[in-house]
């Protein structure tokens, strides 16, 4: 079957894809788009976090049939999605980066898509909400305080906008 959505504001179309075809290896294999990391294929651990149509789904979970026509945002889009120029970091991204809040990276990505929707729906959430935003996702580096101060900084900064005047780049 031929699989048409927008990806990242996108269109983009997967052909030949079969019917237990997952929306992640989709993304991963047949689009070019590796940030949403394939770790338990469970739904279990939300590596592979994506917002489909603005709701964060576990990307391994949803059969790639039902992203027909719908809209995704991976992690690669955040920036996109937030007006900051390619090749700059969204501010959720930045604040990761600033907050010493990415250890292996392979959370990272589900972290951030995570991160990005609670910001976007709260530009100032409590600690609580944080915690239940990210309550999906699993880190085995960390303590989560490192990920939870970023979040704290990213809102601080206001939210999943664009951040004015920073470039979002190292140095």
């Amino acid at each position: 079957m031929r699989v048409n959505m927008t990806v990242n504001g996108r269109p983009q179309r997967a052909d030949d894809v079969w019917e237990g075809e997952s929306l992640l290896y989709v993304l991963r294999e047949r689009l070019g788009l590796p940030g949403s990391k394939n770790a338990c294929e469970q739904g279990e651990c939300g590596s592979c976090t994506v917002r489909l149509d603005g709701v964060p789904v576990c990307a391994c979970l949803v059969a790639a049939g039902q992203a027909e026509g719908r809209d995704i945002v991976t992690v690669e889009g955040l920036a996109a999605r937030a007006g900051v120029p390619e090749g700059r970091l969204s501010p959720v991204q930045r604040a990761f980066v600033d907050a010493g809040a990415v250890q292996c990276g392979f959370c990272t990505p589900g972290l951030l898509v995570a991160a990005d929707d609670l910001l976007a729906r709260d530009p100032d959430p409590s600690d609580a909400d944080i915690r239940e935003a990210l309550s999906g996702n699993l880190c085995r580096c960390t303590g989560y305080e490192k990920i939870l101060d970023a979040v704290r900084l990213a809102a601080a900064r206001g939210g999943a906008g664009d951040e004015a005047g920073r470039d979002g780049r190292e140095g």
